[in-house]
């Protein structure tokens, strides 16, 4: 495979160049649920080792979006229009972000997540308000 060329995407999934780059995984997207999953490496911790802010956050909003995106099939796109994080503990290991929506209508659709590490700890909590827009 060439330097230009892309891999098409599975159905329902979005190709993102910066979640290829942190290595997030969608493992689950379906009825207004999604569940993200990242592996902390070395290039992705803050200065005190654990998981970067930027990167918890990052992996909380893409569940968000994969929940609002699974409520309508994927039939359109979304984006972040609000975010509130609140982080429990240092993030180590894998890390997982599980979704759900919460409400919303035909334009916007709010979101809840939880990133937890390996052993089941709480690392962060997030909501989010996703607007919904043609491809």
């Amino acid at each position: 495979m060439s330097a230009t060329t892309t891999t098409v995407p599975p159905a329902g999934e979005r190709h993102v160049p910066f979640l290829v780059l942190l290595g997030a995984r969608r493992q689950h997207a379906e009825g207004g649920e999604a569940e993200v999953v990242i592996e902390l490496k070395p290039e992705l911790l803050n200065n005190h080792g654990g998981g970067h802010g930027g990167v918890v956050m990052t992996l909380l909003d893409n569940a968000m979006a994969n929940a609002a995106l699974s409520r309508i099939g994927f039939t359109r796109e979304v984006v972040t229009i609000d975010m509130h994080v609140a982080f429990m503990r240092a993030a180590t290991g894998q890390i997982s972000a599980r979704a759900r929506t919460s409400g919303g209508g035909k334009s916007v659709c709010f979101c809840e997540a939880e990133a937890r590490d390996a052993d089941g700890e709480l690392v962060a909590r997030a909501m989010g308000t996703f607007r919904y827009r043609s491809p």
